[in-house]
């Protein structure tokens, strides 16, 4: 099993909190594409034929591509690659984008699953983020790709936004379940040091953000969605009835993907390699036929903790078996101070947070790493 991920690095307008690669700038979007559709083909080898089982558009805002850019894409990708008969296809999509319109032309392709970051319900917390859409918008988006048979919905939620109480998140859980998604991510704001909330927390006018307040949203968070009948399979996401993200469990559990696009991450099990993070850069290398990526070798280092940071995650947690056979880890002292201190526990053959552990499991990683 593989999957692609395809970087569409274009947006409306800039979040105050992303720090991904993007432009707003979208005079060029097309030439990207077509860079993108040609790194499709310097690279197709790249996966060893394995076949496709998934396809992720992320961004950026990829709901912004046009019919026709959507049309070169999938043309190009089924042409070169072995693709599944039903592979699960995903497109990361803005509520503005998603008219009635937009929805129909998105009907047409092999698209069978939505990400859709909604992040609140309320407007004021919106527009402090710098959001492009309305509440209104968010639930017309909704009706409007249900109307054209979209039914494997994903709806991001950010918490951890600065407020005098917890009502405003309660409401935001309210509105998201009301609209019957299959699976959720909840993200905690996060301030990153090149992005305007960096800027301003730096320069003091944005206060930190203050862990204990965080904290205390996400186990409203967990709570609510559990009483709801969601299952936390990985520390921000959330699903119904097994509907996990198939991609990014892929990812979690360590296997291989093609990373295509300006500032795209691929890993093959051996290395990972990632593109320049520059429009102009990237194009115009591809025009060349070069290929303008940084590759990193993993060391047996580099995979133990590569496989302890995604993994202990998950649900699934990680396998004393694949620790000990694939890894030669022996670091087992700690992991039985994590049991004791109520921090994991162990199920069958596999080490898993608890729900304290759930709310350190950076740290609970860090403790375990070689």
């Amino acid at each position: 099993m593989a999957g692609i991920y395809l970087h569409i690095p274009f947006c409306k307008q800039a979040c105050f909190y992303c720090d991904f690669h993007f432009s707003t700038l979208q005079k060029y979007k097309l030439n990207v594409v077509k860079a993108i559709c040609k790194e499709l083909e310097l690279r197709k080898n790249y996966l060893n034929h394995e076949e496709i089982k998934t396809i992720y558009f992320g961004g950026g805002t990829p709901s912004l591509l046009t019919e026709q850019e959507f049309d070169l894409i999938f043309n190009q990708m089924y042409k070169l690659f072995r693709i599944a008969k039903n592979p699960e296809i995903t497109l990361e999509a803005n509520p503005d984008d998603l008219t009635l319109e937009k929805s129909i032309i998105l009907a047409k392709f092999p698209i069978n699953r939505l990400s859709i970051g909604i992040q609140s319900f309320s407007d004021e917390h919106l527009t402090f983020m710098n959001r492009a859409h309305s509440s209104l918008e968010a639930k017309k988006a909704i009706e409007n790709v249900k109307n054209v048979g979209f039914n494997n919905l994903s709806l991001d939620l950010i918490y951890g936004i600065p407020s005098l109480n917890h009502t405003i998140l309660e409401n935001d859980l309210s509105h998201l379940l009301a609209l019957k998604p299959n699976h959720i991510s909840a993200y905690c704001l996060t301030i990153e040091e090149k992005t305007p909330f960096g800027k301003w927390t730096k320069n003091g006018k944005l206060a930190p953000i203050s862990d204990e307040f965080s904290a205390q949203q996400f186990e409203i968070v967990i709570q609510t969605l559990k009483n709801n009948a969601f299952e936390q399979y990985e520390i921000s996401n959330f699903c119904t009835s097994e509907n996990y993200a198939q991609h990014n469990t892929a990812y979690w559990q360590g296997k291989s993907y093609l990373g295509i696009g300006p500032g795209a991450h691929s890993y093959n099990g051996i290395s990972r390699s990632y593109a320049v993070a520059n429009n102009s850069k990237y194009t115009q290398a591809i025009e060349e036929d070069l290929l303008f990526l940084t590759t990193e070798n993993l060391t047996p280092t580099d995979s133990l903790n590569d496989y302890i940071l995604t993994g202990i995650r998950t649900k699934w947690g990680i396998n004393d078996v694949v620790l000990k056979q694939k890894h030669n880890y022996s670091n087992f002292s700690e992991i039985n101070n994590l049991i004791s201190e109520k921090l994991l526990y162990k199920q069958n053959d596999s080490f898993i947070l608890t729900e304290k552990g759930k709310l350190l499991a950076d740290w609970v990683a860090e403790r375990l790493f070689i």
